[in-house]
């Protein structure tokens, strides 16, 4: 007797792939109005009641510019970003490959705990945090920034590079010690060139992450630590009458500057790629 496996009706099918779409559909076209119309209101001259703005100026970005000092906080955005990133990247790549090959009493409590920084709202553990740092005297300083967002970046680091180095075949460090090398020299010049596209995966995904996360940089950051959105906020709420389109010009360098390091990011690393390998 012949078994046939029986197939879903084409036609539910094809209502789930126009499900799909139609929800997709709805998503890129509320979104992405959302954003052309900001990109739009920051170029504009005035825009009361129609489709498009009554003309065009690059005024408000330069209103920005003098008011804000986007400059200053650029650098300043950079600065804490990429010392984050550094920071973190300097510690998770020890801390990714213990846990890549080694097996130890706890590993899987110690994956977890690492999750829940990234899995709890930063609020949760921003407040206590700011506390403390302003105990220490270290909030309002470009080091109590740092600080608190490499609560969030260390974990990210080490869950990033985990499969890179369980990729790695362990053959290849065995040979190298057969060969004379040292632990150290087997680390620096076998392993880490090789997990290097990981390396710099995580470090983009790390200077992006800080980049949006608001929470922990506005509570611990001050005057001349301030990153860009922080200082997007201050422009939009901020006591005083200030024109809509100036705060949109703020939007729109705080959108171009994250998009431009989500491509980056993007071109080294797969979302899929942070697993969290509980049991081998």
């Amino acid at each position: 007797m012949t078994v046939v496996a029986r197939r879903a009706p084409p036609s539910r099918d094809l209502g789930g792939t126009l499900y799909v779409f139609a929800a997709g559909l709805v998503v890129v076209v509320v979104v992405g109005g959302i954003l052309f119309s900001v990109l739009l209101s920051a170029f504009a001259t005035s825009w009361f009641g129609g489709w498009f703005p009554d003309g065009y100026t690059d005024r408000w970005f330069r209103a920005a510019i003098t008011d804000f000092d986007i400059p200053q906080i650029l650098l300043s955005t950079a600065f804490i970003t990429l010392a984050v990133a550094a920071v973190a990247v300097v510690i998770g790549v020890p801390a990714a490959y213990v846990l890549a090959r080694r097996r130890f009493r706890g590993k899987a409590v110690v994956q977890i705990l690492l999750l829940l920084p990234l899995l709890l709202p930063p609020i949760t553990y921003g407040i206590p945090l700011a506390t403390m740092l302003y105990e220490f005297r270290l909030a309002g300083s470009a080091a109590g920034v740092i600080i608190a967002n490499l609560v969030p970046a260390l974990p990210l680091v080490v869950l990033l590079l985990t499969p890179f180095f369980e990729q790695i075949d362990p053959n290849l460090e065995r040979a190298a010690r057969v060969l004379g090398a040292s632990p150290r020299r087997v680390f620096t010049r076998v392993l880490v060139p090789l997990a290097a596209p990981g390396v710099l995966a995580a470090a983009l995904t790390v200077v992006v992450r800080t980049l949006a996360l608001f929470e922990l940089t506005f509570l611990t950051s001050g005057p001349d630590s301030t990153t860009l959105v922080v200082a997007l906020y201050y422009a939009a709420f901020a006591p005083g009458i200030r024109p809509s389109q100036q705060i949109d010009a703020m939007a729109v360098v705080y959108m171009a500057t994250s998009l431009v390091l989500l491509l980056a990011a993007l071109r080294f690393v797969n979302p899929t790629n942070m697993v969290v390998r509980v049991r081998r």
